[in-house]
């Protein structure tokens, strides 16, 4: 296959991916250089180790959590629970916008209480949900899909309205049904849309757990955040943040990957 191309061309590649390749040793450096001031900082006094706590002590808090079985049972709750939340406010969302698009009248009517429910931080609504479903993680669930089902909403109906009016009338010009323009002309030109909305619903979704657990959980790397900061074991604190860091990189490839199938199936 490769003899097809010239060596021009076959040159033009190989720059391409070293530079691949140096942006990406960059990153590793640049990341492990960061941990190793880190580390020299705290183990000279630059720093305060007991406030900022230092790389070791946070990977020793990691391997002690994950010798006592609890790594996983918190990691778990909060990868399932994010699971959850992201399915279902992304899910919901979507729906809820193709009933808007449905009905013009619906959507005037709506349009305004959907504004003032985005204005609102949804941090405010985390006490409600603990009132109305208490200490369970039904309300921690609830808080992710009150975070991320707004957004959807609003980025999946501009979406709908952005499409090319004239590939609407084209298809009523051949007789299709409203559902039919849905299904052939509004949905599928609305794909980059929605692959944006879940980028976004990803980071929305784990900050509507985390804070769902600061609130109501006995489980989750939010839980160990408040309780750590609690008994200044500031080496867990900042091990469950690292691991929140590295679940919601993990997310977001997925994602990616996702996005890369669907637009590869576009493509053919």
């Amino acid at each position: 296959m490769l003899n097809q191309y010239s060596p021009e061309h076959l040159a033009y590649i190989q720059r391409i991916k070293r530079r691949q390749h140096i942006i990406r040793a960059t990153q590793i450096l640049l990341l492990v250089g960061l941990f190793a001031l880190w580390e020299v900082a705290a183990r000279l006094g630059w720093i305060n180790a007991f406030i900022f706590s230092h790389p070791s002590k946070i990977w020793n808090a990691a391997l002690r959590l994950a010798s006592q079985g609890e790594l996983w049972k918190h990691l778990g709750w909060t990868v399932g629970e994010t699971a959850i939340g992201f399915t279902a406010g992304t899910f919901l969302g979507i729906v809820i916008a193709i009933l808007l698009w449905w009905s013009d009248f619906f959507s005037r009517v709506l349009d305004p209480y959907i504004v003032v429910l985005e204005s609102i931080p949804k941090v405010a609504l985390g006490p409600i949900f603990v009132v109305w479903l208490g200490t369970t993680v039904t309300a921690v669930i609830a808080m992710a899909i009150a975070v991320s089902v707004i957004v959807t909403i609003m980025m999946m109906h501009t979406g709908f309205k952005e499409v090319d009016p004239n590939k609407i009338k084209l298809a009523r010009t051949f007789g299709a049904t409203k559902f039919q323009i849905l299904t052939k002309v509004i949905i599928p030109a609305s794909v980059p849309t929605m692959i944006g909305a879940l980028k976004v619903n990803v980071g929305l979704s784990l900050v509507g757990i985390i804070v769902g657990e600061f609130l109501a959980s006995k489980a989750g790397l939010g839980y160990l955040i408040i309780y750590g900061g609690q008994v200044f074991n500031m080496s867990l604190v900042m091990a469950s943040i690292l691991l929140l860091a590295v679940v919601s990189i993990i997310l977001y490839f997925l994602v990616a990957k996702l996005e890369e199938r669907i637009v590869r199936g576009r493509d053919y």
